[in-house]
């Protein structure tokens, strides 16, 4: 999902940028709101797990791979504003440094994985949660946000890619989300084992909790 230089317009990757950095920037307000002594070596943690998560990818179908996106997991640990920081700057370290998505097409990919799939996702979560009541299980709700964060992200990928004209709405979005609902089993699944047993050994680094 990330989206390399030469893909995007400017008018994309420039209107991707301005989003990106204003939420980026109000996340940035938030975090050093509620930010807590314990969350900082939690962010280290967090962050290099995604960033070494990222570089190990898992079969998917017809050659195709996933990875984890890793949002969700952040989110669930220390806030849905870390999370994004983190996230963005887990894309930031991987761009710079293993070219790994465009510098010019970074604030897309920011916007789609650290502010729609994870802050989207984290909605998700609270939604299912406050369905299933006040202390609602955890796990049904983080499986399905995991699930939802990788296919929104996706699906604004495939919105970015159709307005700078790569390729039409009905070929891109049909490939883009079929393939990432895939991705976003394995994305369920590696938050769920993870977050689970974090549950077991220290349920006090659940945000929220």
């Amino acid at each position: 999902m990330h989206i390399p230089d030469g893909f995007l317009t400017f008018n994309v990757w420039g209107a991707a940028w301005l989003v990106s950095a204003g939420g980026i920037s109000y996340c940035l307000r938030k975090t050093s709101q509620v930010l807590k002594d314990r969350m900082v070596p939690l962010m280290g943690v967090i962050s290099a797990f995604v960033f070494a998560a990222q570089m190990v990818n898992f079969p998917v179908v017809g050659g195709t791979s996933g990875h984890l996106l890793g949002g969700i997991l952040a989110a669930i640990l220390v806030g849905p504003y870390v999370a994004a920081v983190v996230i963005s700057v887990v894309l930031l370290v991987q761009c710079i440094i293993f070219q790994d998505g465009g510098l010019t097409a970074l604030g897309a990919n920011i916007f789609n994985m650290s502010i729609v799939g994870t802050m989207g996702g984290y909605l998700v979560y609270l939604g299912v949660r406050k369905i299933s009541g006040k202390h609602g299980p955890i796990m049904p709700a983080t499986a399905i946000a995991s699930w939802f964060s990788v296919v929104l992200a996706s699906l604004f990928c495939s919105f970015e890619l159709v307005l700078s004209e790569i390729s039409p709405l009905n070929v891109v979005l049909p490939a883009m989300l079929s393939i990432h609902m895939l991705i976003g089993i394995g994305e369920a699944m590696i938050t769920c084992f993870v977050v689970g047993f974090v549950i077991k050994v220290r349920p006090d680094l659940i945000y929220g909790k």
